[in-house]
C-alpha cells in the first residue's frame, strides 16, 4: 500500500447547528410578511405574487412571492430541485407559469418566449448549454434578430460578423472570433459567448444561472465586472450559485427557495453560511465534507495512459492510476486535463500511444472502455451523459443491457425497473416515476442519474470530470462520501476538477498541469494547500 497514514486530513464539519438559534429568529421574523430583498424605503423593481409551476404532477413552485429592489445583485439560493432555475426560466419567458403573477417596473410581466423577454430588457445565461453547435458565434449571438442584417432579399453575413466581432471585444473576449464555429469552443467559451450575446440586449434583467462554474478564474472575474457594470448602471442582477462564498461576496440580498416554497430573504448585513445553510435545507447537516483519512491504495495499475497523443492539448502524455486511488488532476483553463478523461474513455482519438488496462486491454474506443468496466462522467452532463429527451430509467439502464435480459435479445422490464430503482432509491433521486423526463430535473438530479447509470453497471474505474459541478452543498456532500465509499471498496477514480477544496481534500495524489503536461505532483501525506497547487499551475 502506498501513503498509508495515520491522522486525519481535510476533513471539514458541515453542520450549521451553531447559527440554529439566529436562523429560528430571522424565520420568525419571515414567516408572517412577504418576503422582500429591497430595502424598506425603496420600491420593489421585480415582484413575485403566488408564482405556481406544475410539470404534470410534480409542483416545481408553490405559490412563490417575494421581491427584488432595483439596481442590485440579488442571489437566489436553494439545493438542487428548490425551484431557482424554474422561477428564472419563468422570468426569462422560457417556460410559461401555471399560476401566478409577475410585476416588472410597476406592469404585468408575461413575455411569451425568450424574444420578446430579451427585447424588452430581461436576459439569461441558462444553466446548461445556451447555443447551438451548428452555427457560427456570431449566428448564435444574433439567433432571431438576422432580419436586422438584411439588404433587400439578402442577410449580410458580413455585417453579421463584423458587428459580432464588436461585442465579442467590447467585453474583452478573445478565446475566439466571430466567424468561428460553435461547435469547436469548449464549456467555457461558450459560455463566454452567452454573456456577450445577453449583454448585446442591453439588459435591464440579467439572470445569471449557474454559469461560474463552467469559467476559469479569468472569466469569472469578467462576469463579475459585467454585473457591476450593470448594477452601476440601475440593473438588476438575479444570481443563482451553489458557491454561498461567492454569493455572499457579490449579491447585496439573497432569496432561498426550499422544495418550490420561498422560505425568507436576508440582506448582505446579515449574511451569515449558517443561517443560510439552515435555511437551504430545512435540517442541520452533519458529518464531513471532504475525506478524513490517510487510507492508501493498492500498487497494482488498472489504467495506463503510455505516452499518448490527442489532435489537441496530449503530445506524449503518461498516467498510471491505481487500485483503490482517487486520483485527482488539476490545473488552469486549456491546460489540457479535460482532454484526458475523454482520451482514456476512448471519445477523443489517440493518434499515438495506447490507454490499456490491468489485463492489457487496449481502449480504442468509448465501447470497449465501457466493456472494460470504465464509466466516464463529463462535465458537460447534458450533451454527453445524458440523453435529455429520455426517461430516468432509459438512461440509467443504458448501461444494463447484459444484465437485464431476460433471453437473446430481450430485455426483462422486471429486471430493468429493478436495476432502476436501486439507483433511484439509493442516491435518492427526486422523480414522479422512473419515466419522468431527464430534461425536466435539477442539476442536482442530473448528475445522481449518471451516477447512477454507472454505479449500476458497477464499474470498476471511474473518470470524472467536475462532478459536482452546479450541485448543492448536500448532494455534493452526498457524492464524496460514495466516492470515498468506492475507493474503499477497491474501485479507482480519476477525479479531474477546477475546485482546488475539491482536489486537496478527496485525492490521494494530485497531478497539476500545465500546457498538456504534468508539472507537478502532490502526495496526500504532503498536505497540499491551494497556494501550493496555484504555484504549480502558473
Amino acid at each position: 500500500m502506498k501513503n498509508k497514514q495515520e491522522r486525519p486530513f481535510g476533513g471539514r464539519d458541515v453542520h450549521v447547528e451553531d447559527n440554529f438559534s439566529t436562523y429560528n429568529h430571522n424565520m420568525s421574523n419571515l414567516d408572517n410578511r412577504p418576503g422582500t430583498a429591497a430595502s424598506a424605503d425603496e420600491k420593489p423593481y421585480i415582484e413575485f405574487r403566488n408564482i405556481t409551476k406544475l410539470f404534470g404532477a410534480t409542483t416545481a413552485l408553490d405559490e412563490v412571492s417575494f421581491t427584488i429592489g432595483k439596481g442590485q445583485i440579488c442571489g437566489l439560493v436553494g439545493e438542487n430541485g428548490s425551484g431557482k432555475s424554474t422561477l428564472s426560466l419563468i422570468l426569462a419567458g422560457i417556460l410559461p407559469r401555471t399560476a401566478g403573477q409577475i410585476i416588472l417596473d410597476g406592469e404585468d410581466w408575461d413575455p411569451q418566449n425568450i424574444l420578446a423577454a430579451q427585447k424588452n430588457g430581461v436576459a439569461m445565461i441558462v444553466q446548461e448549454t445556451g447555443t447551438l453547435s451548428n452555427i457560427t458565434v456570431a449566428e448564435n449571438l444574433f439567433l432571431g434578430q438576422e432580419m436586422l442584417f438584411r439588404k433587400g432579399l439578402f442577410i449580410r453575413r458580413n455585417g453579421i460578423f463584423t458587428e459580432a466581432q464588436k461585442i465579442l471585444d467590447k467585453y474583452g473576449i478573445t478565446d475566439f472570433r466571430a466567424e468561428t464555429s460553435t461547435a469547436h469552443l469548449d464549456a467555457q467559451q461558450r459560455k463566454l459567448l452567452e454573456i456577450a450575446k445577453g449583454m448585446y440586449w442591453k439588459p435591464r434583467v440579467f439572470i445569471v444561472d449557474e454559469t461560474t462554474t463552467a469559467l476559469s478564474h479569468s472569466g469569472r472575474e469578467l462576469l463579475y465586472r459585467v454585473m457591476n457594470n450593470l448594477k452601476a448602471e440601475g440593473s438588476t442582477v438575479i444570481f443563482i450559485s451553489h458557491d454561498l462564498d461567492e454569493m455572499m461576496q457579490h449579491c447585496d440580498a439573497l432569496n432561498v427557495l426550499r422544495d418550490g416554497h420561498f422560505i425568507g430573504s436576508l440582506q448582505k448585513e446579515d449574511f451569515e453560511e449558517g443561517v443560510i445553510k439552515q435555511m437551504m435545507v430545512g435540517r442541520t447537516l452533519t458529518g464531513h465534507f471532504y475525506r478524513s483519512d490517510y487510507d492508501g491504495y493498492s500498487d497494482e495499475v488498472v489504467l495506463k495512459a503510455d505516452c499518448i497523443t490527442t489532435l489537441q492539448d496530449l503530445l506524449c502524455f503518461d498516467l498510471e492510476l491505481h487500485k483503490g486511488e482517487i486520483l485527482g488532476i488539476g490545473g488552469l483553463s486549456n491546460c489540457g486535463m479535460h482532454t484526458i478523461g475523454r482520451a482514456l474513455f476512448g471519445i477523443d482519438k489517440v493518434l499515438d500511444g495506447e490507454v490499456r488496462t490491468a489485463d492489457s486491454k487496449i481502449i480504442k474506443n468509448s465501447k470497449t472502455a465501457i466493456a472494460s468496466g470504465i464509466g466516464y462522467l463529463s462535465k458537460d452532463r447534458d450533451t454527453e451523459s445524458l440523453g435529455l429527451l429520455g426517461t430516468i430509467r432509459e438512461n440509467i439502464q443504458s448501461t444494463g443491457y447484459i444484465a437485464n435480459r431476460a433471453f437473446g435479445p430481450f430485455i426483462s422490464s422486471r429486471k430493468e425497473r429493478a436495476y432502476v430503482k436501486q439507483q433511484v432509491d439509493g442516491l435518492s433521486i427526486k422523480i414522479a416515476s422512473q419515466n419522468h423526463l431527464v430534461a425536466t430535473l435539477s442539476g442536482g438530479n442530473k448528475q445522481k442519474v449518471v451516477f447512477g447509470k454507472w454505479i449500476a453497471a458497477d464499474s470498476q474505474i471511474l473518470i470524472m470530470d467536475c462532478p459536482t459541478r452546479g450541485v448543492d452543498v448536500g448532494v455534493k456532500a452526498a457524492m464524496y462520501q460514495l466516492m470515498y465509499d468506492m475507493k474503499k471498496a477497491g474501485k479507482s477514480i480519476l477525479l479531474i476538477s477546477e475546485e482546488l477544496p475539491e482536489l486537496i481534500g478527496m485525492s490521494d495524489r494530485i497531478l497539476i498541469m500545465k500546457d498538456g503536461k504534468v508539472v507537478s505532483e502532490v502526495f496526500r501525506n504532503e498536505n497540499p494547500n491551494e497556494q501550493k497547487l496555484i504555484e504549480a499551475m502558473i
